[in-house]
């Protein structure tokens, strides 16, 4: 019976695949709990049906407010010169928009966040040009 060369060794003398995990044959991130219980989902599976929004929005048909968020984003990158905004960016963006966070979550987080509301007219803290020209 021929030897295995040298390249299929480990410098113990080990075969390679006695010292080698092979992460294939670990924990399937995808099927932890915590990944399947955030109301975050987005693969179907048996018996869940795509939403509306999110059919139309994988089709190419944008609602009016995808579109808006879309171009806003579009205008951040060209006006700041970024390909890739950051999440703070990102959260920048959505607060000038004119979003705020008026309603409880419904994302379940396993507790690794505390949920948090505020009024529907509060302020975006996000301090903006003109902001910075009416204060001089």
């Amino acid at each position: 019976m021929p030897e295995k060369s040298n390249a299929s060794r480990t410098s113990s003398g080990k075969e390679m695949g006695e010292s080698v995990v092979d992460r294939r044959l670990g924990i399937d991130r995808r099927s932890i709990s915590i990944a399947s219980d955030t109301n975050l989902e987005r693969r179907r599976g048996p018996g869940r049906r795509r939403t509306d929004f999110t059919k139309a929005a994988e089709e190419g048909e944008m609602s009016r407010e995808q579109f808006l968020f879309l171009m806003a984003i579009d205008a951040f990158k060209r006006v700041n010169d970024k390909t890739f905004p950051t999440w703070t960016d990102v959260l920048e963006i959505v607060r000038k928009l004119g979003y705020r966070k008026t309603m409880p979550s419904t994302l379940n987080l396993g507790g690794r966040a505390e949920d948090w509301t505020e009024r529907a007219y509060a302020s975006s803290g996000v301090t903006t040009i003109s902001e910075l020209d009416d204060a001089a």
